[in-house]
């Protein structure tokens, strides 16, 4: 491969780069620098410091902005490395995996960029959210070539890559400790959880409310998209692409999308910030797709629909993916778009139907239909007042609502299902029916206030894989109803949580856990912020 001959020499200049600016602190003969993040061998090898209880504020600031700068000079020379790479030994398949981790450390640099300006306890908040979703891109690069299995080949990747994965964990704790002594808040609970009286989050603006709210939205829209000609553009595809041109600044960009079936996969991009798209309705707008796995694409790259930018907010749409359950993981809709919001919406599929890929996301009034981890990913996602329905899966499968992907501890993501109802689809039958099962080590899902119907297994819960995880993971219940919601069959994990106490549950609201008061109001969706 075309970067092993720089390795050393790359890995030799960073070393002495980290070390002249920013060298070890030594207390007597020891270097007690890192000690109290998860990688404390490499955080002094590249960074160093004092002991993280020893810092005052000047002091860990500094610390912290030493950890990020050097974690992200080390994700950029891993890009660079990783553009280079030799691949005339991938087949396609692999070279599909290869392009997403091209994608993804692009992306992880620019997260660690916007976290390197935030310095105030508010904006280390947002910080825990995009160093994160930083950690989610190392594991989604790994990923691809596990979906094919071709575990083999993440060996070809650049050696260096393992120490980004090690430098974002380290700052990932470095960053909630920075938070944690400059506010008496946690770093979930920053921003204003003041309840307005129209019920919306303060993230979303007051024009956006407007839009939301508004029976006239379609007729303010910039573009309209309409098969039979009567708007500006066929396709979703070339609206999108308008978009980059014809508008300005921050301002949103409303698209609406008339009624049809359109059978094109859409990607918003990184750049395309605050695009809004308005449909007639469930099931009158639907955009549809079949990528899958089984078919050269990784499930990542499967979804009809992907969406990036951050801002985003789609209504009154349908997104699907009709690969059918024999072709596994086929995703419907991907968001990795910090803020975004989806009223309205239903997202129809089989395997991984709605990929909750990373950064802080709302649902509200949505239909998620799936079989096995259809609501899956590790992004900071509250689902309210939501129907879940349950397919027929392949006769070998055993469905499962979600499978949250959480890695580290440190993460704040989860997945909450909130005042939100599990049903059977009609073809579902007798086939056993579970919550979720842990997908990464620290899984974290809550169910809470929500009608849980028979389908539901007594367990409740179902392993991934022996007891991999059950001790770490964090799933709860919280005063759900129906005749699956009975909690004395439950399994017995030590990460199992029957919760009882409303101060518990309340972390998990839209208000504490998805800081849902400072941005959701702005797009004028209903939500509760409270339990």
């Amino acid at each position: 491969m075309v970067y092993m001959g720089h390795k050393l020499v790359v890995l030799a200049f960073f070393c002495i780069h980290a070390l002249v600016l920013f060298p070890r602190v030594v207390h007597g003969d020891t270097i007690s620098s890192c000690s109290q993040t998860p990688y404390p061998e490499i955080c002094n090898s590249f960074v160093g410091s004092q002991p993280i209880g020893t810092l005052d504020e000047t002091q860990f600031l500094p610390f912290r902005q030493s950890a990020i700068q050097v974690t992200m000079a080390q994700a950029q020379q891993a890009h660079m490395l990783m553009s280079a790479m030799d691949l005339s030994s991938f087949d396609e398949r692999a070279k599909s995996a290869w392009d997403d981790c091209l994608e993804l450390y692009e992306d992880t640099v620019n997260q660690l960029n916007r976290s390197l300006g935030s310095n105030n306890p508010t904006s280390m908040a947002d910080a825990q959210t995009w160093l994160s979703a930083a950690i989610t891109n190392q594991q989604t690069c790994h990923n691809g070539f596990i979906d094919f299995d071709l575990s083999s080949h993440i060996q070809s990747l650049p050696i260096m890559l393992s120490n980004v994965t090690k430098l974002l964990s380290n700052s990932l704790a470095i960053n909630k400790a920075a938070a944690s002594s400059s506010t008496s808040l946690s770093t979930e609970q920053t921003r204003s959880r003041r309840l307005l009286a129209k019920g919306f989050p303060e993230w979303v603006s007051a024009a956006d409310r407007k839009l939301l709210q508004s029976s006239r939205a379609a007729s303010k829209a910039d573009v309209v998209v309409a098969q039979d000609g009567s708007g500006n553009y066929k396709t979703i595809s070339e609206a999108v692409a308008a978009s980059v041109k014809r508008r300005s600044g921050t301002k949103r960009f409303v698209i609406y999308v008339k009624k049809g079936v359109y059978k094109e996969n859409v990607e918003i991009k990184r750049s395309m910030k605050n695009l809004m798209f308005i449909g007639d309705g469930i099931d009158a707008t639907i955009v549809t797709g079949n990528k899958n796995v089984q078919d050269g694409s990784t499930t990542f790259r499967s979804a009809t629909f992907a969406v990036s930018g951050s801002g985003f907010i789609a209504q009154d749409m349908t997104f699907e993916n009709t690969a059918g359950p024999q072709k596994h993981q086929a995703v419907a809709l991907r968001s990795g778009s910090d803020f975004s919001v989806f009223y309205s919406c239903s997202f129809k599929g089989y395997q991984d139907t709605l990929y909750v890929y990373s950064q802080r996301q709302f649902y509200r009034n949505c239909d998620i239909y799936g079989t096995q981890d259809f609501i899956f990913g590790d992004a900071v996602a509250v689902l309210q007042n939501c129907n879940i329905y349950v397919r027929k899966p392949m006769s070998n499968q055993k469905n499962t609502v979600t499978a949250q992907g959480r890695t580290d501890p440190n993460e704040n993501t989860g997945i909450v299902i909130h005042n939100s109802r599990v049903t059977a689809a009609s073809d579902l039958g007798s086939i056993k029916t579970y919550l979720g099962r842990p997908w990464k080590k620290y899984s974290r899902t809550v169910f809470m206030k929500s009608s849980l119907d028979s389908l539901i297994d007594p367990a409740g819960w179902l392993p991934w894989s022996g007891n991999f995880a059950l001790s770490t993971l964090y799933y709860g219940e919280y005063m759900n109803t129906g005749r699956g919601a009975g909690t004395g069959g439950r399994v017995k994990w030590p990460g199992y949580h029957i919760i009882r106490s409303a101060t518990e549950a309340g972390k998990f609201s839209v208000g504490n856990f998805l800081a849902g008061d400072s941005w959701i109001p702005g797009t004028g969706v209903p939500f509760t912020s409270g339990l």
